[in-house]
């Protein structure tokens, strides 16, 4: 169904002679769409922060004190030979010695009174991004206890399952908020279509004893809800630009941990597509269920 220049003609003539009505639409999809965009930029730049957390992790694996330095070096080659293991670097006992006293810094003294060195050697194991997941990790370092020479395996596991939970819970979040809030932008296009057809009622009674198709009458429709969602889509990718330009820009001067804010322009320019999307959507949902 091709719309033809009448049909713009009579969107146009419908947006102008209920401006009000149109108004308020566009202003309902644009506040929508706009904390739809506000929820996308915070999941973005959470998960932006916590991506670059795996490459920091690391599995420490503390040796028996009786081993020897070839079943060390057979030990990391073992462990290199796995596809989860970005690296292997080991720590001799006076190496961790030295870390330990740099880590104290001003308290290093309570460690004067030792008269051995009670730290064992160990392997710092670096994974792979791909598999720093609390199942794998965990499965990894199960392995590992199973592999002689091995005394016992410390990671993070509180931290890497707070990690997965988070990331988990807010794309969840957001999967809820943009489905929630798309089917209200859909709704509201598909009230206001629906008030406009029953306002026209008598014009479209009028076509249709012309001879008018049904394609004539629903095309004007389809078209306004088009525009408003598009207006709508526009109206939120202003607000989200002045969001970052008026308010994050500004606070990263007074305080600059804002700075570290990223913000993904291209993710938005589709907003406008997204709105005109969901306006035609509830038009033709609109169209679908009136019976004329």
């Amino acid at each position: 169904m091709i719309p033809t220049p009448y049909a713009f003609t009579l969107a146009l003539q419908s947006m102008i002679r209920e401006k009000w009505i149109n108004i308020l639409s566009v202003l309902s999809i644009g506040s929508g769409l706009l904390i739809i965009s506000l929820a996308l930029f915070s999941v973005y730049n959470i998960d932006a922060a916590t991506r670059s957390l795996p490459e920091k992790f690391s599995m420490v694996l503390y040796l028996d004190k009786d081993i020897n330095k070839e079943n060390v070096d057979s030990l990391v080659s073992a462990l290199k030979k796995q596809g989860a293991v970005h690296s292997v670097r080991y720590i001799p006992k006076e190496e961790a010695m030295r870390e330990l006293k740099a880590v104290l810094k001003n308290s290093s003294y309570v460690l004067d009174g030792l008269e051995e060195n009670p730290l064992p050697d160990a392997l710092e194991v670096k994974l792979t991004r791909d598999v720093v997941g609390p199942e794998a990790v965990k499965r990894l370092a199960d392995e590992a206890l199973k592999i002689k020479g091995v005394k016992e395996v410390e990671y993070a596991e509180k931290f890497l399952s707070a990690l997965h939970y988070l990331k988990v819970g807010l794309k969840t979040i957001g999967i809820i908020l943009i489905a929630t809030l798309s089917t209200g932008i859909v709704f509201v296009c598909y009230s206001t279509v629906k008030i406009l057809f029953y306002r026209r009622k008598e014009e479209i009674e009028t076509f249709k004893l012309l001879g008018a198709t049904r394609g004539f009458i629903r095309t004007p429709f389809l078209i306004e809800g088009a525009v408003i969602g598009t207006t709508g889509g526009i109206l939120s990718l202003v607000g989200i630009f002045v969001f970052y330009y008026l308010v994050l820009l500004r606070l990263s001067v007074a305080m600059p941990i804002f700075k570290m804010i990223l913000f993904p322009s291209t993710l938005f320019l589709p907003l406008p597509f997204l709105g005109m999307f969901l306006g035609m959507t509830g038009a033709a949902i609109a169209l679908g269920r009136l019976r004329y």
